[in-house]
Formats: structure tokens, C-alpha cells, sequence
């Protein structure tokens, strides 16, 4: 009996040991665990920001979706055949609801791992799907929906170098999206709460609440309607001329804002890892599916190392990512150079010869088909663009002064724009700069800028000598607080005299009526400009040349300025005259009238076409008629509508044109309210042969709106005489 009774008290002791250990020692541990598996964490993903043109036009926007995950443990039964049956329900379920390869969501249901991801960025309607299959199949847990976004481009192509894209995690991978991504994506919230033994959220139990912050909004200085014509132009330039590539910048000199930024060929956003040559062959593909009756071509396949090269180099901006040999655009800071140290003045008779080439040390350099000037002013040197005048120039000026001024214009250090990857520039070593080096310095050649660095020095000119940094970004907009940050433009030096800036800029007008930019004029405007033809390295023949054109307008007072520059264009002996002159004249008769810019040609009534200027409609929907009315009436704005009922509690349901539309001043906008849904149809007037101000009054008596393009007179309109449309329609028209 004795040892019965001690081995109890041998065994109780040590179970109070036990406890005690437990209790004592590993408690707080235990506690900890315990409490990890009855809490319940659900993780809120913030709406990541969206990004807009300066007039509020959506480039970068993102929609709620899901994304689907597993937990693989909740799918095994106590029998093996009830799991299996379970498990290969679930599989079929999933795969067939979303597209999947069953035998790889079975392997993930069968998975050890605590969660398995199935599919993200899924759509509403198969959400939808899924629950409705989870209620009637009666699983009640195990698969989680959680809320996620998906971003969308609604332009495509457009802009695509500068706004990047973001992976399938919603990190900015480049570009805006990148460079902003802490911004652009806010931190996420989550909801704690307490769960039972299966893993289900107790309802009754106290929540905590972390609170979810959102991405803030960025409102860009990249005007949409800039952007889509200068890229409709690059690309039709590149194409015609059967060039490797075309790039372009529009920046107001004033601010350093960049209007418009574009390389070309581009990519869809939409689809970044598809390579423009696959999009290509997609295309080809269809029309040889339709012309050969479901014949397709031999697809080739690359490496996924070729492929990886091939998508780097189609998301690099030509602009600011890359390097390349101006040319003789260059020579405007030259002779900025001369003329601010008092070297020359533009006008000295007999200044500088040119007997077609010039020799340097064991060099002989020619002038562009060794074609003789004679004797030149600094002025008719700029307009020849003479390397023979600028060799000369740059020999009186001498390589540390022109590094001096080259440093203060901004060339030896990147700009700072607001984007990722920007690269910067290469020179040879001050003290490496021999006759050679500097004379083929002095005319644009043997070293390296990106276009972006080019624009900002010469729109240093265009803003009497101030230097200012380029600036893509101009507002960010908190969406949780609608507070708004705007950013700051900066000024970065004065670089030259006002006197200077002034005398470059005479001299870049002549070049366009006098010189060898005459293909850049544009009919009733006041332009300067200068041409660029670089000759490929030596080290790189393969590149072919690059040519260019840079345009400052209107040329007394330029309010943007707008560098092209084509890649390795087909034909013989390619120039920027004749290649990228003409590609700047096309874009500049459209943006000049868009941006209200004066123009020389007057139309009947004595007003200048450039003097109708474009507004933006705001957005007046879920205001009361009242509060809508006096908004659009103090902007200038026709107002119509029918409603007869208190105007001060009924409200606008809708507005014709829509927000953030472009019309020109004075446009009528027709509101809707809950109580007045009746549309009112018009007919659409002949407008061939008027000017713009007629063609406005004309459509205006009708209550229509008008868009235009160009100036003299109408020659096409979009929608044709006749035609019945909704008042307050927009028509568009071409002038010529």
C-alpha cells in the first residue's frame, strides 16, 4: 500500500512541477501561441493612386479586384477518401471557374503550405462565380477573397515611357509609376479580431481597426492632347522615313514643365511584357489567318535572355534615359558661349570662312558636303550651320571656357526630373580635350547628352538665361483628405544675359526664314529654330546618323520650345532639315492654336484664330441646379436646362459634355436632373468653307460645342451636315 501511495505522491509532485513549469516558465510563450491562433488579422489593401494629365484626364487608374487563396489544411476529413473526394471538388471547382490547369490547383489543394495563392486580379463577375459555387457546394471555409486592385491604362500607348507600369504586386516598376511609388501606393489597414478553432472569425467579439491609408493622386504636367499629337507625328515621321526610332519633349521654358514627352515605337501599358515585335506578329497573324484561311506563319522563339534585353531597351525613354550625339542643335550654346564672354557679336562682317573643310591638327573636317560658305557674320554661320565658323568660334573661346559654360547650363549633371533611370551625360575629360576634341565639341560631336539635357539648356535661352529644372509632376493630391501638395518649379541658375538669350534667339529665327530650317516654319507664327545632323561614332557604325530639330515659338517670346530627334532614318544623307524640320512644323501647326498661342492670320471678323482659347469642363454631377449653374456661369460657360422645379434641392444627375472634356471658351453645357431625363436633338450644320469664329457661332445658335485644329478656314468637320445629335455634342473640326 506504502508504495502505491508514494508513487501517487511521486507523480502528483510531479504534475505540479509540470504546471508549474508551464505556468511560470514557458506561460507568456504559450499565451503568445495561443493567441496567434485565435486571432484573426485581415489585411485591407489601400487603392493605389491615380495619375492625371495637367487638365485631370486619367492615364494611370486602378479598379478593385480579388485575389484568391487556399487554405489547404481545411480540405482534409478524418477518412482518406473523404479527403480525397473533398479535394479533387474543390480542384475542379476552382480551375474551372478561372481557367486553371486542374492537375495544378489539385497539386496546390493537396499542398502542405498553410496558404496557397490560386489567381490574382480577378474580375467581379468570377468572384461572383466563385461564391455562388462556394454556397452551393456548401464550403463555408478554406478559400479567402481578399480585396485587391488592379491598375489600367485607359490610353494604351500613350505617354507609356513616362508613366511606367507596375507588377502584378502593384509595385511601380518604371517610370512615374516607380519613381512615385511610395506615394502613389499609401499603407495598408487591417482588422484584428479573435477566431474559433477552425479558423472562423467570431462575430461577437471586439474588433480592432487599423485604419487603411490611400495612395495619393499625382497630377502631371504632360497635357494629353499635346502628347497624342506630337506622338501621332513622331510616329508618322519615324515610318516615312524608315527610321530605327524618333523621340520628343514640348517644355515651356517659363517652368521647365514638360507638355509632352514621347519615344517612338511604344508599348502598351496594358501589356508591358509583350514586345512590340509580338504585337506585330499578333497583327500580321490575324490578317494571314483571314487572306490564307487559317494558315499561320512559323512563330521564331527567343531566349529569355534576348527577350529580357529586348523589353529593357522597349521600356527605355530615348528622352532621358539614353545618350546621343546632338549635333549641330548644339552650336546655339557655342555661340550663347562667344557672345556672353564678348568673343564675337552677331553680326561682325568677314567674322568667320569657310573654304567647305578645315584643317586640325592631322585632321581635315568638312563642312555637311564640303560645301564652301565663304565669308560669314556669326549669324549666316548659324543659319549654314558652318563646322567650319564653329571650329573657328570654339578655338577663340577655348575648352575651359566652354566646359565652364556647358557646367552651367546643366550638362555635366543630371537634371532631376521626377522619374527613374535617368541617365546623364559624357565628355571627355577637360584635360583630354585637344585641337581635335575641341573642334568637333564645337560643332555638337564626340560626346554624349540626353535630349532632355539638350531642351533645358535651350530653354534656358528661351527664358532669358535662366536655367530652370524640368518638372513632370506639378501636384500630389491626398485622396483621404483631399488635401493637395503642389510641387514647387525651380529655378536652377542664370546661365546668360537677357541681351544674350535675346541675340540667340534672332539668330535661331534666321535659320528658319533665312537658314537651313526653312522646313520648320509654320504659316502665320513667328518661329525659331536650329537643325542637328550627327554622324554615327566610329566605334558605333551600326547607329547610323541621328537627326534633329529644335524649335522655340513663338521666336520673340517662346512659350514652349520642341526638340525631335529621328534614329538612324533610311535614304542618303539624311538631315534635320529635311527630315526632322518638317516632322516639328506639323506638330507645331496644331499645338500652337491648341494652347491659344497668337497667330498672324486673322479671320474675317479681325480675330486671331489663336484667340479662341480651350477650357475644361468641370464637373458639376451631385451638385444642386443652383450651385451647378452659377459654377459653369462664372467659368464663362452657356448653361441650359429644362428642369422647372426648385433648383436649390434638386440635383445634377448628369452633364453634356462630360467633366475634364476640352472645348473652347464660352461652350454651352446641358445639365440633367432626376426630373428632367429629356434629351433634345439638333441637326448638325454645313461649317465647310467658315472660320473658326463663324463655325462657333453657327453651332452655338444650336447649342452645340466645338474642337478645331489648325487655323484659316474649315475644310473638314467630323460629323456631317444633317446629322441629328444630343445638344451640347462636341463637333470637331479641321481649319487649313
Amino acid at each position: 500500500m506504502i508504495p502505491i501511495i508514494s508513487v501517487a505522491f511521486v507523480v502528483f509532485f510531479l504534475l505540479i512541477i509540470k504546471i508549474g513549469w508551464i505556468q511560470f516558465v514557458e506561460g507568456a510563450e504559450l499565451k503568445e501561441l495561443a493567441s496567434r491562433q485565435q486571432t484573426l488579422n485581415k489585411i485591407i489593401s489601400p487603392t493605389r493612386g491615380g495619375i492625371y494629365d495637367t487638365n485631370g484626364k486619367a492615364l494611370a487608374v486602378s479598379a478593385s479586384v480579388d485575389t484568391i487563396t487556399i487554405n489547404p489544411s481545411k480540405f482534409i476529413k478524418t477518412g482518406d477518401a473523404e479527403t480525397k473526394a473533398l479535394q479533387e471538388k474543390v480542384a475542379h471547382g476552382l480551375s474551372e471557374i478561372f481557367s486553371l490547369d486542374y492537375e495544378t490547383v489539385l497539386a496546390q489543394v493537396q499542398s502542405k503550405n498553410s496558404v496557397e495563392t490560386i489567381i490574382k486580379k480577378v474580375e467581379q463577375d468570377l468572384v461572383d462565380k466563385l461564391k455562388q459555387w462556394m454556397s452551393d457546394n456548401k464550403i463555408t471555409s478554406g478559400i479567402n477573397i481578399d480585396e485587391d486592385n488592379k491598375r489600367y491604362y485607359p490610353y494604351g500607348t500613350l505617354a507609356a515611357h513616362v508613366i511606367g507600369f507596375t507588377g502584378t504586386d502593384s509595385q511601380g516598376l518604371y517610370g512615374i509609376e516607380h519613381k512615385w511609388n511610395t506615394t502613389l501606393q499609401g499603407t495598408s489597414g487591417k482588422i484584428v479580431t479573435t477566431a474559433n478553432v477552425n479558423g472562423e472569425e467570431i462575430s461577437d467579439n471586439a474588433q480592432q481597426y487599423v485604419e487603411v491609408e490611400n495612395g495619393s493622386d499625382l497630377y502631371l504636367t504632360i497635357d494629353v492632347d499635346i502628347q497624342t499629337i506630337v506622338e501621332k507625328h513622331l510616329a508618322e515621321g519615324v515610318e516615312k522615313n524608315k527610321a530605327m526610332a524618333g523621340s520628343a519633349i514640348v517644355m515651356k521654358p517659363d517652368t521647365g514643365d514638360i507638355l509632352a514627352m514621347a519615344t517612338y515605337p511604344s508599348y502598351d501599358l496594358n501589356t508591358p511584357f509583350t514586345l512590340i515585335s509580338e504585337k506585330e506578329d499578333e497583327n500580321k497573324n490575324d490578317e494571314n489567318k483571314e487572306n490564307n484561311k487559317g494558315e499561320e506563319e512559323e512563330k521564331q522563339t527567343i531566349s529569355n535572355e534576348e527577350r529580357s534585353k529586348l523589353l529593357a531597351e522597349q521600356w527605355s525613354d530615348r528622352n532621358f534615359m539614353r545618350t546621343y550625339e546632338p549635333g549641330s542643335t548644339f552650336k546655339l550654346l557655342v555661340a550663347a558661349t562667344a557672345l556672353e564672354e564678348n568673343i564675337t557679336q552677331v553680326d561682325v562682317a568677314g567674322d568667320f570662312t569657310c573654304k567647305g573643310s578645315i584643317q586640325v591638327g592631322d585632321r581635315t573636317i568638312k563642312c555637311a558636303n564640303s560645301k564652301v560658305h565663304g565669308v560669314q557674320t556669326l549669324r549666316q554661320a548659324v543659319g549654314n550651320s558652318c563646322n567650319s565658323a564653329f571650329i573657328q568660334l570654339g578655338q577663340r573661346i577655348k575648352a575651359n571656357t566652354l566646359y565652364k559654360y556647358f557646367r552651367a547650363f546643366g550638362l555635366f549633371e543630371k537634371t532631376g526630373i521626377a522619374i527613374t533611370g535617368e541617365s546623364g551625360s559624357s565628355f571627355h575629360d577637360l584635360d583630354k580635350v585637344g585641337p581635335v576634341e575641341l573642334a568637333t565639341i564645337s560643332f555638337g560631336q564626340r560626346f554624349e547628352i540626353t535630349p532632355l539635357q539638350l531642351i533645358t539648356a535651350v530653354s534656358a535661352i528661351a527664358n532669358d538665361g535662366k536655367l530652370m529644372q524640368p518638372r513632370i509632376v506639378k501636384e500630389v493630391v491626398n485622396t483621404d483628405t483631399n488635401t493637395q501638395e503642389e510641387i514647387e518649379t525651380n529655378t536652377v541658375r542664370q546661365v546668360i544675359s537677357e541681351e544674350t538669350a535675346k541675340s540667340v534667339r534672332e539668330m535661331m529665327k534666321y535659320v528658319v526664314t533665312d537658314g537651313g530650317g526653312t522646313n520648320g516654319a509654320v504659316k502665320g507664327y513667328s518661329i525659331g529654330g536650329k537643325t542637328g545632323t550627327a554622324e554615327p561614332s566610329p566605334s558605333r557604325p551600326e547607329d547610323g546618323y541621328t537627326v534633329s530639330f529644335i524649335s522655340i515659338a513663338p521666336a520673340e517670346n517662346p512659350e514652349l520650345v520642341l526638340l525631335v530627334a529621328i534614329y538612324k532614318p533610311s535614304g542618303v544623307n539624311p538631315y534635320g532639315s529635311t527630315v526632322a524640320a518638317p516632322i516639328v512644323s506639323k506638330m507645331l501647326s496644331e499645338i500652337l492654336p491648341y494652347m491659344g498661342i497668337a497667330s498672324d492670320n486673322s479671320d474675317s471678323s479681325g480675330a486671331t484664330t489663336s484667340t479662341v482659347k480651350t477650357v475644361n469642363v468641370p464637373d458639376v454631377t451631385n451638385k444642386t441646379l443652383t450651385e451647378a449653374k452659377k459654377t459653369l456661369e462664372n467659368l464663362g460657360f452657356k448653361v441650359i436646362s429644362e428642369n422647372t422645379k426648385n433648383s436649390n434641392s434638386v440635383l445634377v444627375t448628369e452633364q453634356v459634355p462630360q467633366k475634364n472634356v476640352s472645348v473652347v471658351e464660352g461652350a454651352t453645357v446641358v445639365l440633367y436632373t432626376e426630373e428632367n431625363t429629356v434629351r433634345t436633338s439638333v441637326t448638325v450644320p454645313n461649317l465647310i468653307g467658315l472660320t473658326l469664329s463663324e463655325a462657333k457661332q453657327k453651332l452655338s445658335d444650336k447649342n452645340l460645342n466645338v474642337s478645331y485644329s489648325g487655323s484659316g478656314k474649315v475644310v473638314s468637320q467630323n460629323v456631317a451636315e444633317g446629322v441629328s445629335i444630343e445638344q451640347g455634342s462636341i463637333i470637331t473640326i479641321k481649319l487649313q
